[in-house]
Order: C-alpha cells, then sequence, then structure tokens
C-alpha cells in the first residue's frame, strides 16, 4: 500500500511543502517583509553588482539572499516562482490527460478509420521537435496574449499523444471483457459504456500518468523560460531565474542553487510519487520498502 513506501510519502510530502509555499507566497514573503518586485540596491556590492555578505546576501531580511544586479529577494522570487511552475505544469497536465483520455478510449472503442486517424495524428506529434515550435511561437506570438495561457494550451496539445496510446491499449484489453459485452448487449450506447464501464476501470492508469506527467510540463516550462520565450519578467519564474544565475555561478552560486533546488525537488517529488501510485494500484508491482 502506498503509506508504507516511505519514497511516495516522501514525495508527497515535498510536494504538499512545495504546494503551500506556492499558494502561501504572499503571506511567506510578507511575514519576511519583501516581495518579488521591489529592488534592494543598498544589499548589493557597488564594486561587482553581486550580493553584499556572504551566501548571497542570506541574512534576517532576506532569508535566501538577493538577486545580483536588481537586489530583489530571492525568497520571493522562488516562492512565486512555485507558483508559476505548479499552475502551468497542473494545468497543461490537465489539458493533456484530458484530451489523451477521450481522444484514446474512442480511438480504441470505436477501432476502424477513426482509430487509425487518432493513432497517426499522435505519431506525428511525438516525433515532432515540439521546443523548437514552442519556441519560434513564443516569438511570434504577440505580447498581448497572457504568457502563462499559452503555455498551458501549447504543453497541453503536444503532451496528450503519450497518455491517449496508454488508455488506448487499456480500452482495446477492457473492451473485450465479459462486462462491456453484457452492456453492449443490453443496447449500452457509446457514452454509457465510456462513463459507466470503461472510465472507473481506467481511474488507476490516468491518475499514475498524471502524477507522472506533471513533472514533465514543468521542466517544459522552465526549459522555455530558460530560453528566454516562457514567462516574461519580472514575473517569477525558476527557469528564467537559473538562466540568469548562469553568469554568476563562481561568484554567487546560491543564485543558481536554491531556484535549481526548488526546480529539482518539484520533479522529484512528482516523479517518486508517482512511481509509488503505480506499485500500489498495480497487484502485479510490489511495494518499494
Amino acid at each position: 500500500m502506498l503509506r508504507t513506501d516511505r519514497w511516495a510519502l516522501a514525495g508527497a510530502l515535498t510536494i504538499a511543502l512545495l504546494g503551500l509555499l506556492a499558494v502561501g507566497a504572499d503571506v511567506l514573503t510578507a511575514i519576511e517583509g519583501q516581495d518579488p518586485f521591489s529592488y534592494h540596491t543598498d544589499a548589493l556590492d557597488p564594486a561587482t553588482g553581486g550580493p553584499a555578505g556572504v551566501l548571497g546576501g542570506i541574512s534576517g531580511t532576506h532569508w535566501f539572499g538577493v538577486e545580483p544586479l536588481t537586489g530583489r529577494d530571492l525568497f520571493a522570487i522562488v516562492a512565486h516562482g512555485a507558483r508559476t511552475s505548479f499552475l502551468i505544469g497542473l494545468a497543461a497536465t490537465a489539458v493533456s490527460v484530458l484530451l489523451g483520455v477521450l481522444l484514446g478510449v474512442s480511438a480504441g472503442y470505436l477501432g476502424g478509420w477513426y482509430d487509425r486517424l487518432v493513432t497517426w495524428t499522435a505519431d506525428v506529434l511525438l516525433g515532432f521537435p515540439y521546443l523548437v515550435f514552442m519556441i519560434a511561437l513564443g516569438v511570434v506570438v504577440p505580447a498581448s496574449v497572457p504568457r502563462p495561457l499559452l503555455l498551458i494550451v501549447v504543453i497541453g496539445l503536444f503532451g496528450w499523444p503519450t497518455h491517449a496510446r496508454i488508455v488506448r491499449a487499456q480500452t482495446l484489453s477492457l473492451k473485450e471483457r465479459k462486462f462491456v459485452s453484457a452492456a453492449r448487449a443490453f443496447g449500452a450506447g457509446p457514452w454509457h459504456v465510456f462513463t459507466v464501464e470503461l472510465l472507473p476501470n481506467l481511474w488507476a492508469p490516468i491518475t499514475v500518468m498524471a502524477t507522472l506527467s506533471i513533472p514533465g510540463k514543468i521542466g517544459v516550462e522552465a526549459a522555455l523560460s530558460f530560453l528566454g520565450v516562457g514567462i516574461p519578467p519580472p514575473t517569477p519564474s525558476w527557469g528564467r531565474t537559473i538562466s540568469d544565475a548562469i553568469d554568476w555561478v563562481r561568484s554567487d552560486p546560491m543564485y543558481l542553487i536554491l531556484p535549481g533546488a526548488a526546480l529539482f525537488l518539484a520533479t522529484w517529488a512528482f516523479n517518486v510519487l508517482g512511481d509509488g501510485l503505480r506499485d500500489a494500484l498495480d497487484p502485479r508491482t510490489g511495494v518499494r520498502g
């Protein structure tokens, strides 16, 4: 069971803490007495532009230190960056899972030309260099379009093929079961078969693949922000902060370590939780100790 899997529980606890950091970013930064948009040039070394003091300027006033050149509070940036990453990761996963489930179930159940069309489209998208497309799209889309919404839609639309293939394979197996055949024999329509017969038996793989998909979506958002086509400044973003920190890694390593650690913990936690859910929900798999 999941509660006996120490790694999965550690992942769930980490997600809960990061989730509290994201949801309570305003409260936590207010307790610190900072925000992610105020400049504190007095906390910088006039000679180098880097943080004054040790460990990037960590102090009781700035819990994670300050950002070089601007003096913005790094804890506030990381906390509000968690909100950005979680929002885009969760919303994009919801879009891709919803599309993947609808297309995968319908393709597996209906079969024929529709199944071939969905499968062919999924294969094309899986082989498509979507990151290059996203970079190009981020350059040409007008600035008036909210960038978080654009990222959610684009990342979600490119994420459904993997989910669709898994759900389609499960549906092909389930539709041959006697309870599905019996429902059709009694006159049940496709929608009834989907909602009553198939979907309850698909919740386990859907939950697992959604959990395992979230860190990938967070990583894509971070990569796009790292490349300069994701969340625009001054909105906090882990990816863009890590990108900016590369130039300061020798003189101010904490500027890279702290947001990098937050991104690592988020991706690690969702992955180990997803593995734990897979072990708990699949009777053929043993639970790790």
